[in-house]
């Protein structure tokens, strides 16, 4: 049975290394070795490490309840009546993980709509702030990938024999990228979902879901096709880039090719087959379950990549879609002349605010509007 100093020992390690040696865990029990893991995924360690010297392993749980404060831990189901020293022990480490976790994360009931949102498996929601390095760690205590800035980064070499999906929600207001563990990269927009699997494996098409928009990068693999399922569209490619837009909310699923090529596909029409050229765009109608093709300028449906919201005879009420998702705003047009008002516009997200973009539209088509927080109301 370990104690507090070999408790110590092994997050001093984690620390400084920024890996758990497995070898290290070997004295721990199963529920010790889940508890330390959870710490090291949660970028608790070092926090941990500063209050373990003010924990004493020898006193019961009664005075160390007492002594941390009830309404500040959460008892989980480790906690016998008889406080034998293993079960201190293991008490000690679901204690300060428990304690440490409340007071710098989000709990579920907590999670903010604006948060980006991860579940690796079936585990807990996960909260990714911007701008943060992590590793990654399943519940197992695999490292599955790492967080790298803004950017979510899976590695090939991992541990895993079997198809584990993450599911990585991007809220408005914000855009994401995630590399797969294939070498795809893939940029997600603002109010996107995406379903993929931690590792694809050998011998099996790689496959992911999308509800939102996403630009994909796809690493060739000549024995493995790439395919993105939205919602009934199916595209399917073996190396190229190409945007996919596919919000619930819309009338139409969109794929533009920007190099190589694709085959689209619908599970409504099955002999429904269309094979792009890089330039056109390919756009299934929801409604009446058809196709159309057309040549465009793909800078219009990339442009976001880069910041950059490009518009091109676009009228009004489309364009509010696209601001609301980007800008995370809400916006009630009772301005029935403008709504159906076209403009060419090319905006940059991260320079002009809502009120430069609504007084740069007032300019050439006039009207009023105010600003209340995330609402905006055009008369």
């Amino acid at each position: 049975m370990p104690n507090k100093e070999q408790l110590k020992s092994v997050l001093e390690s984690i620390n400084i290394s920024g890996k758990i040696d497995l070898d290290s865990l070997k004295e721990f029990t199963e529920q010790e070795k889940e508890i330390i893991y959870n710490l090291y995924s949660e970028g608790l360690v070092e926090e941990a490490l500063k209050s373990l010297d003010s924990l004493d392993e020898h006193k019961e749980w009664r005075v160390l309840r007492e002594k941390l404060g009830d309404s500040r831990v959460r008892i989980i189901p480790l906690w016998k009546s008889a406080l034998k020293y293993a079960a201190i022990f293991v008490g000690l480490l679901g204690t300060l993980y428990f304690i440490l976790k409340d007071e710098n994360l989000e709990t579920q009931t907590q999670i903010s709509e604006e948060s980006i949102k991860l579940r690796i498996g079936q585990e807990a929601i996960k909260v990714l702030h911007e701008g943060q390095t992590q590793k990654l760690v399943s519940s197992s205590g695999k490292v599955v990938g790492e967080q790298k800035g803004n950017k979510l980064v899976h590695i090939a070499d991992t541990e895993i024999d079997e198809l584990v999906y993450n599911e990585l929600e991007i809220p408005y207001g914000k855009i994401f990228d995630v590399e797969l563990s294939d070498g795809t990269l893939v940029h997600l927009n603002s109010g996107t979902t995406i379903r993929y699997p931690i590792k694809f494996l050998q011998g099996q098409k790689r496959e992911v879901f999308i509800d939102g928009e996403a630009y994909f990068k796809v690493a060739t693999d000549k024995n493995r096709p790439f395919i993105v399922n939205a919602d009934a569209v199916a595209i399917e490619v073996l190396g190229t880039e190409f945007n996919v837009t596919s919000y619930a909310e819309d009338l139409e699923i969109r794929t533009v090719l920007v190099e190589g090529s694709v085959n689209m596909t619908n599970s409504n029409v099955p002999g429904d087959v269309v094979v792009l050229k890089p330039g056109y765009k390919a756009s299934w109608n929801k409604t009446v379950q058809a196709t159309e093709i057309e040549e465009v300028d793909v800078l219009l449906y990339t442009g976001w990549i880069e910041g950059e919201l490009v518009f091109r005879n676009s009228n009004f009420q489309n364009m509010v879609k696209k601001l609301e998702r980007r800008y995370n705003v809400t916006i009630r047009n009772n301005n029935l002349l403008l709504r159906d008002k076209k403009f060419n516009a090319r905006f940059d997200v991260d320079i002009e605010s809502m009120d430069d973009i609504l007084k740069s539209i007032k300019e050439i088509h006039p009207f009023e509007y105010k600003i209340t927080d995330q609402e905006i109301v055009i008369n």
